[in-house]
């Protein structure tokens, strides 16, 4: 494999087996790249690729540490990548979400605290039959955050957060262009909450199902129709 490639599984050994642990300080350049076989440009280059995808913190001056690795910083780089993706390619992020979302709504129906509940639904209260495409988004968003936290599980908040931009961007285009998708929105958002609230996990999750899978549904349409439109 290429030198990199390798420098960089070496470290990933180190951590894995808990030689590195969170929060530990790598060996000093020369000393560590002489004992894994390495050239120093090599393990500079790993150590670079490393702290890209916040699994090493370099401090200048300081030297080098393995990060908390906590799933939320992890996925900071998943998040990343999914920001690059154009609106064609949107499609797969949204069948994961329809995996995912309904999943966060089930748990967050059994676990998420009451004070927690209550603050989301005062926050579908800010909305109106008269709110623009504009702030439902930035609500929703908000909503899906909350709602995925909810879920007690950071590995899976992470996730979801992680693949908001491009499905956002589909959701705005929607509210746009097709007459009562934000009205339909805001009252399936009011369904997946009054589900929580109730405790009712299986409903929870029936309602994020339908709320995601409707957008997911609807694009798939409109590219189709698009992809099928003359010069």
């Amino acid at each position: 494999m290429p030198v990199t490639d390798e420098a960089i599984e070496k470290i990933k050994a180190m951590i894995v087996s808990g030689e590195l642990r969170p929060g530990s300080k790598l060996p000093r350049e020369p000393d560590l790249a002489e004992r894994l076989g390495l050239s120093r440009s090599s393990l500079r280059e790993a150590v670079r690729a490393l702290a890209l995808i916040r699994v090493l913190d370099v401090r200048q001056g300081d030297g080098t540490y393995v990060t908390s690795l906590e799933p939320e910083l992890l996925v900071d780089a998943l998040a990343f990548a999914v920001d690059l993706q154009q609106d064609d390619t949107v499609l797969p992020f949204l069948e994961v979400r329809r995996i995912l979302e309904p999943a966060a709504a089930a748990m967050a129906a059994r676990v998420m605290p009451e004070e927690d509940i209550a603050a989301l639904g005062e926050l579908l209260d800010r909305l109106d039959d008269d709110t623009s495409p504009e702030s439902l988004i930035e609500n929703d968003m908000e909503f899906h955050r909350r709602l995925a936290a909810g879920s007690g599980n950071a590995v899976l908040c992470s996730l979801i957060e992680g693949l908001s931009a491009p499905t956002a961007r589909a959701r705005l285009w929607r509210g746009r262009i097709e007459e009562g998708a934000v009205a339909r929105a805001w009252q399936q958002h009011r369904a997946i909450h009054e589900a929580v609230a109730a405790r009712q996990p299986e409903l929870a999750q029936a309602w994020a199902t339908v709320h995601v899978g409707e957008v997911e549904q609807w694009l798939r349409g409109t590219l189709g129709a698009t992809a099928t439109e003359p010069d």
